[in-house]
């Protein structure tokens, strides 16, 4: 049995973040050759990754970063909140996020393809999943193309990364302003910016529910244009952002109103949650 020094176990630790004894077994096994014991660990963590298929991975984080004329964000997906801290996964999301604004991916589909380095993410992530000894997705990509963009992270425990992101894409100079409303889309979970681009079929089926409870109620019949009417009003108000109130308006205004007020336009927005 080849003797290891402690040096070399610490090397390779550092460079991989493995344990102590797979890092020492590891170096046994390639006699102390450092490049063939990262092989070997790399080749052992695959093997456990193909096992992993089937776990959980609902802790990650939400990390996102602008760039000329758009604003990258993307859910990077683990096993466990442990790992969600730590500096390997954390230095894996920043280098997913990198290659992805630099390729101007628009879905985890295309950013999976992408290039990073002499490997492609999907490659890239499955190697360090392979060492960090996890399973970790890209489950979502998302890129915002606007003149103007703001990005909100959000911590749900600061013990965390960030676990809620959104990116806002504007017209407009207010950058303060489009940043108030990421902050109110990151608590008001809208879906569509303007009425008009909720699906016709969202807004009949739900135009029949209220309609059912109105006649169910007894409403009478005179009355019930204007009370499904006023339903389908409260429908919008939640799934609407322009027409929801602004969690951090003073005065209460509608978000459409806080943003003409600031000359601004939200042309498009992201939210993302881990896990959600």
């Amino acid at each position: 049995m080849a003797a290891v020094s402690m040096a070399a176990v610490k090397e390779l630790r550092e460079r991989l973040g493995a344990g102590m004894v797979d890092s020492k077994n590891a170096l046994v096994e390639a006699e102390g050759d450092i490049e063939k014991a990262i092989e070997i660990l790399r080749l052992k963590g695959l093997k456990g990754v193909a096992k992993r298929g089937d776990r959980e991975a609902s802790e990650g984080l939400v990390a996102a970063k602008q760039s000329e004329g758009a604003a990258t964000i993307i859910e990077l997906v683990c096993e466990t909140d442990f790992v969600a801290k730590n500096e390997k996964f954390l230095a894996l999301s920043e280098q997913v996020l990198d290659a992805l604004v630099a390729a101007g991916a628009k879905n985890a589909e295309e950013g999976l393809a992408a290039p990073a380095g002499d490997k492609t993410v999907g490659e890239l992530i499955t190697d360090e999943a392979a060492i960090i000894g996890e399973r970790i997705e890209l489950r979502r990509v998302d890129r915002i193309e606007a003149p103007g963009t703001a990005v909100y992270l959000h911590r749900t425990s600061k013990d965390l990364p960030p676990q809620i992101g959104v990116v806002v894409g504007f017209e407009g100079d207010d950058e303060k302003a489009a940043l108030s409303i990421a902050q109110h889309i990151s608590f008001a979970e809208p879906v569509y910016v303007n009425r008009d681009e909720v699906p016709e079929a969202d807004v009949d089926k739900e135009r029949d529910i209220v309609t059912e409870i109105s006649k169910n109620e007894g409403k009478p019949e005179a009355a019930l244009p204007k009370i499904i009417e006023g339903r389908l009003n409260a429908f919008f108000k939640q799934v609407v952002l322009n027409e929801q109130v602004h969690a951090l308006d003073a005065d209460k205004r509608d978000v459409s109103k806080v943003a003409e007020a600031a000359g601004i336009k939200v042309t498009g927005f992201s939210r993302c949650k881990v896990g959600a």
